[in-house]
Formats: C-alpha cells, structure tokens, sequence
C-alpha cells in the first residue's frame, strides 16, 4: 500500500509520486469513485511532452468521460500498459497497479502541489 502522505496532489484529482526527477502519475480513490467503472484509457505516447495543466490523456468510464491533465510539465518515460489492457486497474488499485504514466519533470515543481491534508480538505468541499 502507498503511503497516501507522502504523495502530492492535484485539484484535477491526480496523484504525483516522485523519485529523483521522475514523477509517477495516477488518478486518486476520489477520482476513480466518482468516474465509476473505468472501461478506456488513453495514455500520451511514451518520449512525448507533456506541459503542466494541460490535457494529455482520457479516462472513459460507464458513466462519463474525463480528462487525464498534466500535473507537471516534463517528459514522458513510460506508460502503463496495464492500464490500457485492462482500464480497470484504475479503479481497484489507483496508487499502485492502476498508475497511468511517468515524467520526468524538474523535481523542484513537485513541491507546488498540494499535500494529503489540502487535497482532502479541497474534495470535502468539492
């Protein structure tokens, strides 16, 4: 289990892990619980760049479509294959399996984020 204290966060409802400059990129439980039962991913292509706060990515579920934006600007080193194979990983593991794509990123741009304690506070009034 992810130490969900040790992530940073979006309002857009993604999670960031970071690792030296590479930033591992998911959606939270929050996220995953109001999009329903995920069906499609689409994941920018790996070697692509991505830049902070725009759209790379789109999460289909039974009930709606979403958007999958940047939380950082920077490249990308890998996707989740998994993901796209079986898009329901979103939503039984988000923080481990269900991850979604790595970036490498200035590391310094992490600390921009919010932490636990403001990401809950901001979805308790979401």
């Amino acid at each position: 289990m992810t130490d969900l204290d040790s992530l940073k966060y979006t309002e857009e409802h993604e999670w960031v892990s970071l690792d030296g400059d590479v930033a591992t990129v998911g959606i939270t439980d929050y996220a995953a619980d109001k999009l329903g039962d995920v069906v499609f991913v689409d994941l920018p292509a790996s070697g692509s760049g991505v830049s902070s706060g725009q759209v790379c990515g789109e999460i289909e579920s039974t009930k709606s479509v979403g958007e999958l934006y940047a939380p950082l600007s920077g490249d990308v080193v890998a996707v989740n294959d998994a993901v796209v194979d079986d898009p329901s990983l979103v939503n039984s593991d988000p923080y481990g399996a269900g991850w979604l794509v790595k970036l490498r990123v200035e590391a310094s741009a992490v600390e921009a984020l919010l932490d636990r304690e403001a990401y809950v506070a901001f979805t308790e009034g979401a």
